[in-house]
Parts: C-alpha cells; sequence; structure tokens
C-alpha cells in the first residue's frame, strides 16, 4: 500500500512539472497584438496613449 501513494505523488510531481513547462513555451511565442501595444505606448514618458492624439506630456498642462 505505502508504494502506492508515493508513485502517485511521483505521477503528481511529473504531470506538474510537464505542465509548467509548456505553459513557459506558450509564454515565449509571440502573440498577436504585441507590437500594436507597444506602439500605443508614448516614446518619451511611456504612458499608454488613449486615442489618435498626442500624449497628455506633449500637450501641456489643461486648464
Amino acid at each position: 500500500m505505502p508504494g502506492l501513494v508515493s508513485d502517485m505523488v511521483i505521477k503528481i510531481v511529473i504531470l506538474f512539472l510537464v505542465g509548467m513547462g509548456v505553459m513557459a513555451m506558450f509564454g515565449k511565442l509571440r502573440f498577436p497584438g504585441q507590437q500594436r501595444l507597444a506602439q500605443a505606448k508614448c516614446k518619451i514618458c511611456g504612458r499608454y496613449r488613449i486615442g489618435k492624439g498626442p500624449c497628455t506630456c506633449q500637450k501641456g498642462k489643461r486648464k
């Protein structure tokens, strides 16, 4: 009986490690839309721009 429990634990650990390896491989892939998100950032201050207008750091202060 004790041998069965240790075998089950080893199988669970191996499946967990394989799952983590698969997730790591998918994490390194480039998903579509990442470049577009990088272009949405302001080159000066690094904030995300909303809309098509200039960033608030380039506009100046608001009234």
